[in-house]
């Protein structure tokens, strides 16, 4: 600490209207001193780090010996090595209510953009091309069925809007039990069920080892004829390639995606010449009110572990008695 102020390492530049309220309570390391060929600098004095997308690995966290806490500006923490952070005694947070108005509309943005053919009516508009309404396919969504992946906060939100908009709202999750979904949702069992019934399906689930790759060629050709795809959770689950070519075939009315692997696509990727595919640059959560609220959860949750409080949103309780214990020869 320095004047009794921890030292906290931001990988992102605090938010003007939080920027005083924050230097008031930390001394406030990075991004302004970080450099292209090492965006971690000055991560080694620091106790609490607030991190966003860049990659937290054990080399990076041997950077920071003093580090007590890891605090993530959103909901996963795939770009965070929690079995070496825990190895280290380093405690991992998250923001799991920050994104989720913002994930969910943006979620429900490109179920209706995709459905309504938005974006090949305007380039076959700006093409100059004739007879645009009797050659418009789109899909009326009420009374279709909306498939979710995953049923936590953000697709939850995304059923109640469905189900506004007169859909049956459907749901697969395994690490739910039947009276654990919210009332109006439908619990699948089985992923393949789900995707033969759901005439859009909504991806909301964390990348992990087992979601890695999940939506390959056998899921794609399980999906009903001209449904919609939708992914606003993580790249890495999708095999592009089988998305593409499940496109091609026509069996796919659309896909819209907010996030890809890599991110971002070369601008050369087939997914972004289609005018049935609509991508967008992992933006869902990056509202005003978005941002407020995920960097501010990120720091209290920091200050909390810091201040000798065990976090709200603990991704790695195990390691609490590390973290809590006192430390000597950190500066």
């Amino acid at each position: 600490m320095v004047g009794g102020r921890p030292r906290v390492w931001f990988e992102r530049r605090v938010l003007p209207e939080l920027h005083d309220e924050i230097a008031r309570r930390v001394t406030m390391l990075g991004p302004v001193t970080a450099t292209p060929d090492d965006p971690y600098r000055h991560l080694a004095s620091a106790e609490g780090a607030v991190v966003s997308s860049n990659v937290y690995d054990a080399d990076v966290m041997d950077r920071g010996r003093g580090l007590r806490v890891i605090a993530r500006t959103g909901i996963g923490f795939d770009k965070v090595d929690i079995e070496a952070a825990t190895a280290r005694g380093i405690a991992v947070c998250n923001a799991p209510d920050g994104p989720t108005v913002s994930t969910a509309e943006h979620a429900v943005a490109l179920m209706l953009a995709a459905a309504k053919r938005v974006k090949r009516a305007e380039a076959r508009l700006r093409a100059g091309e004739t007879d645009l309404y009797a050659r418009h396919d789109a899909i009326e969504l009420a009374g279709k069925v909306l498939g979710l992946v995953g049923c936590g906060r953000i697709a939850r939100r995304v059923a109640a809007i469905g189900a506004s908009l007169g859909m049956e709202v459907l749901a697969h999750d395994p690490y739910l039990q039947p009276h654990e979904f919210p009332a109006g949702v439908v619990a699948i069992p089985a992923l393949g069920e789900l995707l033969s019934r759901a005439d859009v399906v909504s991806v909301h689930i964390p990348l992990t080892d087992q979601s890695r790759g999940l939506f390959g060629p056998e899921q794609f050709a399980s999906m009903r004829a001209g449904s919609v795809f939708v992914n606003t959770s993580r790249g890495g689950i999708v095999d592009h390639d089988a998305l593409v070519a499940v496109l091609a075939s026509g069996r796919l009315l659309a896909a819209a995606l907010d996030v890809t692997d890599p991110e971002p696509l070369p601008l050369d990727h087939p997914l972004l010449g289609r005018d049935d595919v609509i991508v967008t640059p992992h933006v869902a959560s990056a509202t005003a009110a978005s941002k407020r609220r995920i960097q501010r959860t990120a720091f209290e949750q920091a200050m909390q572990v810091l201040g000798g409080q065990r976090p709200d949103h603990f991704v790695n309780p195990e390691v609490w008695d590390r973290v809590a214990a006192p430390r000597t020869g950190v500066s």
